[in-house]
């Protein structure tokens, strides 16, 4: 570690039966090697011991997981931010909270500093426990607040969805190790993903985070990324801890609308595929997975094993928590629940309300026991302490019970190995982040998930208009100038001038604004609008069309199929991933991660939690053309 980005640590102390300096911290000052801090114990030794010195209100703090915001400059954030509202060290000295979801970082070296700086405010409790923080996937292109964020100085990758594509879990183990090495060197322990959801309802907001609507690729690719993430059950001080979810499997929702918000918080099963959503969520659990986060959605009319599901949130649903994934499915890990079960969420002139599905009537004390009643550990997006606390000291919750929750979650922070050195190496960090062959592997593999659909020559006669040509000249939307002339294309001003018309766009959605995080979320109708069908037909009748669609849900292409000579599939494809896909340079090998239904009224006539769309799907799982050779 460079002397610069050395951080200071708790007094390093020689071991009194060896002498070997250095070999514990001495995390509560006392000088005295206590058993949690002898990292020659057994864990359950160190947890039991830990946990017997914890004031009430310190494992409290354990139990609530929410959301940080690092300083620009890399030290702790101590006046309200974009989303989080209280300064970093009252929440860490005062609430005794040591889990934090952080949300943007700049760049390698303020990350780390930032690291750092929040693990020396730690050593300053009682007891010097290191603080755990995770991250929502930031290795592709979406930024969304709720869900995910753009690479930014990591390596860049194509979403889920893409990696389905791909059918490959070689590759997704490779990249979960290499998000796994580009985390861990920024100080980030937690990985709030795999998400094993089905695709199944075309018009749902979060299918880019998944691997599709195929339950079996779906767990195949699931387990290769525990794997490349935590590398065994056990963990270790190199790996980084994955949250599976949504369980039971979050994407049945109603007309597509996401339970994020009040109006999609129906989860239905017409077609009574509940088994098909759960069947990835075992080989998680046997793969080891670290936790598992249950998803917001209130089941409808669901019954399991012939016993009816209770109507509320799965995340206050003891039959699904406490009953299917801890009794039935043998899950000893930490439950950690979705953001925001338990208060309102206020920012700026918006407002999110707490995702009480089902149990809106309770106060948040009641919202509050009633998740523990169902099984859960840990908070999402809370940090109320002194709600928990007041249910302990009336009695409403007993102690012992917060000490269940309290040991799961210290257990992983000893296996992670964050009591023996939570620190990162600024100057490490910056030459792992992003590096070349990080880059490099990320950017074959947005150019290898391009999924050819259709690829004829105009009219029926003569060559297909894929691979391009070096020389081609091409008119671009989407594409700049500069990327073309790097693959060896020409750039012309018009279709008039063009041997061949490249267009990308957007998947369609309808645009809403009201409630806080709304406005990231793409639902509604898949149809594109009919002025755009116009145009496209309008450059067609000048050259031939090659139209690129990003796929972060499906969309209706029935109108243009007839229109372009060729249609592609991306799912988080950089311009020059994509040239390169196009002229062959790096053969696009993707398939088609779900249907891709013919209208709007097959969509409203499917049920949910039905994978496929059958007779009425235009383009099928699994589709996918190879280019002719060049």
């Amino acid at each position: 570690m460079s002397a610069s980005s050395a951080p200071e640590m708790s007094p390093a102390v020689a071991h009194p039966a060896t002498g070997d300096t250095p070999a514990w911290r001495d995390l509560n000052g006392n000088g005295v090697l206590d058993p949690y801090e002898d990292p020659r114990r057994p864990v359950e030794e160190r947890v039991e011991d830990l946990l017997g010195r914890l004031s009430l209100e310190e494992k409290v703090g354990l139990m609530f997981h929410t959301v940080i915001e690092a300083g620009a400059d890399g030290g702790v954030l101590e006046t309200p931010g974009k989303i989080s509202k209280s300064p970093t060290s009252d929440v860490v000295l005062r609430k005794h909270l040591s889990h934090f979801n952080v949300h943007e970082l700049r760049d390698a070296r303020q990350a780390a500093r930032w690291s750092n700086a929040l693990q020396r405010l730690a050593e300053r409790t009682p007891h010097g426990i290191p603080v755990t923080v995770s991250t929502d996937p930031r290795h592709a292109f979406i930024e969304n607040a709720g869900v995910s964020f753009a690479a930014g100085s990591f390596s860049q990758w194509p979403e889920p969805l893409g990696l389905a594509a791909l059918r490959d879990v070689d590759l997704v183990r490779r990249f979960a190790d290499i998000a796994r090495r580009e985390y861990r060197a920024v100080g980030i322990r937690a990985a709030l993903h795999p998400t094993l959801d089905l695709a199944t309802e075309p018009r749902w907001a979060r299918q880019a985070g998944t691997f599709g609507q195929d339950p079996a690729l779906a767990g195949d690719l699931g387990v290769a990324y525990l794997e490349g993430f935590q590398g065994s059950a056990d963990l270790g001080p190199d790996a980084v801890s994955c949250v599976t979810k949504h369980f039971p499997g979050g994407g049945p929702q109603q007309d597509g609308e996401d339970a994020h918000f009040p109006y999609g918080r129906e989860q239905v099963y017409p077609g009574g595929r509940f088994a098909d959503h759960l069947a990835p969520f075992p080989r998680a659990i046997a793969a080891g997975t670290a936790a598992i986060m249950p998803y917001y959605g209130m089941p409808v009319g669901l019954e399991v094993d012939g016993e009816p599901i209770e109507q509320v949130g799965f995340g206050y649903n003891r039959q699904v928590v406490t009953g299917l994934l801890r009794e039935k499915l043998g899950f000893d890990g930490v439950v950690l629940t979705d953001w925001e079960l338990v208060n309102d969420n206020h920012v700026g002139d918006q407002v999110l309300p707490a995702r009480a599905w089902g149990v809106e009537h309770l106060d948040p004390s009641g919202r509050m026991e009633l998740i523990l009643e169902a099984g859960a550990d840990q908070f999402g997006g809370e940090e109320c302490v002194d709600l928990l606390l007041d249910l302990v000291r009336r009695g409403r919750v007993p102690e012992a019970r917060i000490d269940e929750s309290a040991r799961r979650l210290l257990r992983v922070k000893f296996r992670l190995g964050l009591f023996e050195n939570p620190f990162v190496d600024e100057d490490v960090a910056v030459a792992t982040l992003g590096n070349e062959e990080f880059r490099r592997a990320g950017h074959e593999a947005q150019a290898g998930s391009v999924t050819v659909l259709r690829n004829e020559a105009p009219g029926g006669r003569g060559a297909p208009v894929l691979p391009l040509r070096p020389g081609t000249r091409v008119y671009a939307e989407g594409v700049g100038h500069d990327a073309l002339t790097e693959a060896g294309l020409r750039a012309v001003a018009s279709p008039e001038q063009a041997d061949v018309a490249l267009v990308r766009l957007a998947a369609p959605f309808e645009h809403r604004d009201d409630l806080f995080l709304e406005a990231w979320f793409h639902q509604g109708s898949l149809d594109f609008p009919p002025g755009l069908v116009t145009r496209i037909e309008r450059i067609a009748a000048l050259c031939p069309v090659v139209l690129d669609l990003s796929l972060d849900r499906p969309a209706i292409l029935t109108p243009l199929v007839p229109v372009c000579a060729a249609i592609t599939a991306t799912y988080g494809s950089s311009p020059v991933a994509l040239l390169d896909a196009l002229t062959g340079l790096t053969p696009p090998r993707g398939r088609l991660p779900f249907d891709l239904p013919r209208s709007m009224e097959a969509v409203r006539r499917h049920p949910e939690d039905v994978p496929g769309f059958g007779v009425e799907a235009l383009f099928r799982f699994g589709d996918g053309l190879e280019l002719p050779l060049a």
